[in-house]
């Protein structure tokens, strides 16, 4: 039994002695280091949505586009609009607040765009559907 206590303490006193000299003289935590500039990562710039005149969006489908037609249902969770169709159920998702208000639930819409099944939804119903346009009919 001594001979597991000791390891457990020696390693214990390690531990603490790491922890203390990462604060400084009067008690607080030393900073953490400023970035390098090799620590620093370009991302690529966001790419501009297509647009009509005076910078609206143009809610022309882009190539390669699926579209969906059926009519808009609420989803379960507050805010969640989707889209019954032969392949299966749609979660609309829209970046643009005109498209959305052209998608009421109860309404029949054509509706094009792309299916993103990895995206993260807290809907917890269909694929998710980012919209590209809608057309009410």
């Amino acid at each position: 039994m001594v001979t597991r206590t000791v390891p457990a303490v020696l390693l214990l006193l390690l531990v603490a002695a790491g922890c203390a000299n990462n604060a400084s003289e009067n008690g607080a935590a030393a900073p953490a280091p400023s970035p390098s500039a090799s620590d620093v990562v370009d991302l690529p710039a966001p790419t501009a949505k297509p647009t009509g005149p005076a910078g609206e969006p143009s809610g022309r489908p882009n190539p390669g586009a699926t579209t969906i037609t059926g009519t808009v249902t609420a989803g379960v969770e507050p805010n969640c609009l989707l889209v019954n169709d032969a392949t299966g159920s749609h979660l609309l998702v829209f970046d643009d607040p005109a498209m959305r208000a052209d998608a009421a639930v109860g309404s029949k819409v054509k509706i094009s765009g792309r299916s993103e099944p990895g995206m993260m939804s807290t809907c917890q119903q269909g694929v998710p559907f980012v919209v590209t346009s809608v057309e009410k009919g």
